[in-house]
């Protein structure tokens, strides 16, 4: 079998691993703030985990939930040197998040983790999806909504930034994290999303 096929497998398998660690429900769980999947939307990160009204928690969940991503591409890098097994260990750490087998597959969205993957992979990219992602916020209020657009931008700043196999990647974990939004996509045309920073009783 061609050794470079078995290290990319091996990079996918170690970014599904690192990134099924479900750190919203853990972080939950530790604060006191009950099971996450019965708060707000049920979603295990960030965002729902504000809901509670821990932004210290919900920051925490944030850091590692991008950090999973970044550590799986850069640890891949470090061991193999290869820049496409940590694209491969990117994208699945983001399937990992979406998809953890630890939770029977019901996973969260995946924009934390794949703003970690941007950043590890071409921080340029990174960065300007992070900026896109604030300023959105900052305007409108939705964090599904600033996630829909800088995720829908990230593409376009990695044909410029960086290479076509980084836009590719940043297409593909777009298309994904929209496919994972089509419930906020509805409620945001109906005009019943939740808006930043409303808790529990509120949501």
């Amino acid at each position: 079998m061609n050794e470079t096929f078995i290290i990319h497998a091996l990079a996918g398998l170690g970014g599904y691993l690192l990134g099924a660690v479900p750190f919203g429900i853990v972080i939950a769980r530790l604060f006191g703030l009950g099971d996450l999947r019965q708060i707000g939307s049920g979603n295990i990160g960030a965002t729902n985990v504000l809901r509670t009204g821990n932004k210290f928690a919900a920051a925490l969940t944030l850091i590692l939930d991008s950090g999973k991503g970044a550590i799986a591409v850069g640890v891949t890098y470090l061991l193999t040197m290869d820049p496409f097994a940590g694209l491969a260990a990117g994208f699945w750490a983001v399937m990992g998040h979406n998809f953890p087998i630890w939770l029977k597959f019901k996973g969260g969205k995946g924009v934390a983790t794949t703003l970690g993957v941007l950043l590890a992979t071409a921080w340029p990219v990174g960065l300007a999806a992070i900026a896109t992602w604030i300023a959105t916020a900052a305007i409108f209020r939705y964090s599904s909504l600033a996630a829909l657009i800088a995720l829908a931008a990230a593409p376009a700043y990695a044909w410029v930034f960086a290479t076509p196999q980084h836009a590719l990647l940043a297409g593909l974990l777009a298309a994904l994290a929209w496919a994972r939004h089509h419930e906020n996509i509805r409620r945001l045309l109906k005009g019943e999303e939740s808006k930043i920073g409303k808790k529990k009783k509120d949501a």
